[in-house]
């Protein structure tokens, strides 16, 4: 029993705690501008973007 209660406060605990790391990532990137822009998961070439030879065909 106490491992579903583990397990129901784990998944959104994990959640929370990914979204303040995606966050601090933002706020340090908006406060150094010299370092370039942040970069999102999943936002680069090679994920739906019909990448060859590295450059984008189409962005989505």
């Amino acid at each position: 029993m106490w491992q579903y209660i583990v397990a129901m406060l784990a998944v959104p605990a994990l959640l929370v705690g990914w979204l303040l790391i995606q966050q601090i990532g933002r706020n340090f990137a908006r406060s150094h501008p010299e370092l370039g822009a942040f970069r999102e998961e999943g936002g680069g070439c090679g994920k739906s973007c019909g990448c060859k030879g590295g450059s984008c065909q189409r962005k989505t």
